[in-house]
């Protein structure tokens, strides 16, 4: 198989016949590949096959565009499957085990086709080895970088139909954590009999998680009716009638939607009459709502308030377990300490999953946090002069 001169300086490669098309040959070395070569060529072809069967098996459970859009993915991946494949020629041998990464969203796309395999796919997609690998055509490159917004995008979608409940949900369970953890911790130190503390925590729980939940009742309930007041009205079907046409107000009010004067003017002219059909139909703005998606993103007040009860009382009830089953003293609270700290790291894990950031320091971020707030409080309880029975 002929290989081509591997150079990074950008005078080396032949002059491409289109220089407004990415060129589509390898920059592979002049030398035959080498055992290592082959052994990473492999697995980019391991890695590009299990890829292109997550957005299959994605696509299988999506339809209208999303399908489509899924499936152009996989149909990408497939191209660069065939790039390795003729690269490796005789070399490709019995088909490899792909990474950890790509078994994994593999298992998740079959079992689940959550917005979490989304997520995990833009990271990886953000992550491509191609970037510096010589073999790799310029082509391939720039595809890896498109995908990563392609999925982005699709992301975004299950984002935003998640993000009001969810939201509620992960705040709601991170501050059951912290809240009676730190609870817990405080009334631990100032020397008061465990039973107390359990009680404590107890009460803790059912005042935070109450509060919870009506709080972000109210919340929510308060944005959807803000966007609600945004709504436009009829009024303008009814009033444009009687309306006085040299002193049309009307326009006034598409200027106050955001209109410009052109299109308000087009507009009001309509609904006045004037005009029996869309004359400019790049003028006429059907109907002015604001995107479905508004609430969606929201969510609703009674999934909010009950997705923040449950998960402040799962948070909560946490740092109690080891006192409910009869633990005291010092190892109590250790074990209440690390039972916290894993939950931490895990809703850290999920929020940096679904973003599309490290799942490891959004955890570890969560995890210094909520151990900071909980060693502040025992710090404070120590204060009093009291000592752990």
């Amino acid at each position: 198989m002929q290989q081509h001169h591997e150079s990074h300086r950008p005078s080396s490669p032949a002059p491409d016949p289109d220089p407004g098309k990415p060129s589509e040959q390898p920059l592979t070395p002049a030398a035959p590949p080498s055992h290592s070569d082959i052994k990473r060529w492999r697995q980019y072809l391991a890695d590009e096959r299990a890829e292109a069967a997550v957005y299959r098996e994605l696509a299988q459970r999506r339809d209208g565009e999303e399908r489509q859009i899924l499936l152009a993915l996989a149909e990408a991946e497939g191209r660069h499957e065939a790039h390795w494949l003729k690269l490796l020629g005789e070399h490709a041998g019995m088909p490899r085990a792909a990474s950890g990464r790509s078994r994994f969203l593999g298992f998740l796309a079959r079992n689940f086709g959550s917005v979490f395999v989304l997520a995990l796919a833009q990271r990886a997609e953000g992550r491509s080895p191609y970037g510096t690998e010589p073999a790799a055509t310029p082509a391939m490159v720039a595809d890896e970088q498109i995908h990563e917004e392609v999925v982005r995008g699709l992301a975004t979608r299950g984002r935003n139909r998640l993000s009001g409940t969810f939201r509620a949900a992960v705040f709601g369970a991170n501050d059951g954590l912290v809240s009676n953890l730190s609870l817990v911790m405080g009334m631990a130190a100032t020397g008061v009999p465990s039973p107390v503390v359990l009680m404590s925590g107890v009460a803790g729980l059912l005042a935070g998680a109450l509060s919870m939940g009506a709080g972000e009742y109210v919340s929510v309930r308060s944005q959807r009716e803000l966007l609600n007041a945004t709504l436009p009205t009829q009024a303008t079907l009814t009033a444009a009638p009687s309306l006085d046409i040299e002193h049309n107000e009307l326009v006034l009010v598409y200027l106050a939607r955001g209109m410009t004067r052109e299109a308000a003017e087009h507009r009001a002219a309509e609904r006045m009459g004037l005009f029996g059909c869309d004359c400019d139909p790049s003028l006429s703005l059907q109907p002015e709502k604001p995107p479905e998606d508004d609430h969606e993103t929201v969510g609703s007040a009674w999934g909010a308030a009950m997705s923040s009860f449950c998960f402040f009382a799962s948070g909560a009830i946490v740092p109690i377990l080891p006192f409910i089953f009869g633990m005291t003293g010092v190892a109590a609270l250790v074990v209440a300490g690390v039972l916290v700290g894993m939950a931490l790291l895990a809703t850290g894990a999920v929020v940096g999953l679904l973003s599309g950031t490290s799942p490891l320091s959004r955890g570890l971020r969560q995890l210094a946090i909520g151990l900071g707030a909980a060693a502040a409080t025992y710090g404070l309880g120590l204060a009093f002069g009291a000592v752990i029975v």
